[in-house]
């Protein structure tokens, strides 16, 4: 059965850095665009009289048939340029969703692990997350987001309200780069995960799950040390790689 090819057509386009790009998409001709959160989509344009296909997660909970997407771009790269350089009302096509990074039924205390446009699918976790608190069901969630520079911080005030009005919430922020100015956490996020994990008390170090989504080395690292040094199965930890 050939797959389904949506039509598209650009809403607002938003800079959350120098070489980062907020946009947000309306699905034409749709009342509804469903998808679970963690998913993603495969945008399409046409090049030297080909289609090529980039995969992009969705930044955003369902709503409507809107979704949002969180892009870099990147040097030469034929489609973040293209993304990046998108007006208002400029239509694409795509299918989808596709993707299996969805968090686990039943939830439990999870970790959710991101470095730069990494943090997309877990946008899409937390704001399905705090739409209804029967989707959390009281478990303790920790958003661990790693990144260089702090301008490269994106939807930042956007997570701090939610753990103001969220106390199972937790929003922690580390730069590996920082400036002088920076009165935050420092270094990289795995540090800082093995931290919250050796503050919890033993017998809760085993019930969870971790989601981690960002660069092979960092999701390597993530899973290598709660593998090894908690005892944790594999099989606890959802990742998805972005090289």
């Amino acid at each position: 059965m050939p797959r389904k090819i949506y039509d598209t057509r650009l809403l607002s386009t938003e800079s959350l850095s120098d070489q980062t790009k907020h946009l947000v998409f309306e699905v034409e001709n749709e009342e509804r665009f469903d998808f679970v959160p963690g998913q993603f989509v495969s945008l399409l344009a046409p090049k030297d009289g080909k289609t090529i296909t980039r995969a992009y997660s969705i930044a955003s909970a369902p709503r409507l048939n809107q979704m949002d997407i969180c892009l870099n771009r990147v040097e030469n790269g034929f489609f973040s340029n293209l993304l990046c350089d998108l007006t208002v009302d400029t239509r694409l096509q795509f299918h989808g969703p596709h993707g299996l990074f969805l968090l686990r039924k039943p939830l439990r205390d999870s970790l959710f692990v991101a470095t730069g446009t990494g943090i997309a699918p877990f946008r899409a976790f937390v704001q399905w997350l705090a739409a209804d608190p029967a989707n959390q069901q009281g478990r303790e969630i920790w958003l661990v987001y790693g990144t260089r520079y702090e301008k490269d911080i994106y939807y930042q005030r956007e997570f701090e309200e939610l753990a103001q009005k969220n106390p199972k919430f937790h929003y922690l922020i580390t730069i590996s780069r920082p400036s002088e100015n920076w009165q935050g956490e420092r270094g990289y996020v795995q540090e800082h995960v093995k931290k919250i994990m050796l503050a919890r008390p033993p017998e809760l170090r085993q019930d969870m799950d971790c989601y981690i989504c960002g660069l092979n080395d960092m999701v390597s690292a993530n899973r290598k040390l709660l593998t090894e040094e908690f005892g944790w199965d594999k099989k606890q930890v959802i990742f998805e790689r972005y090289d």
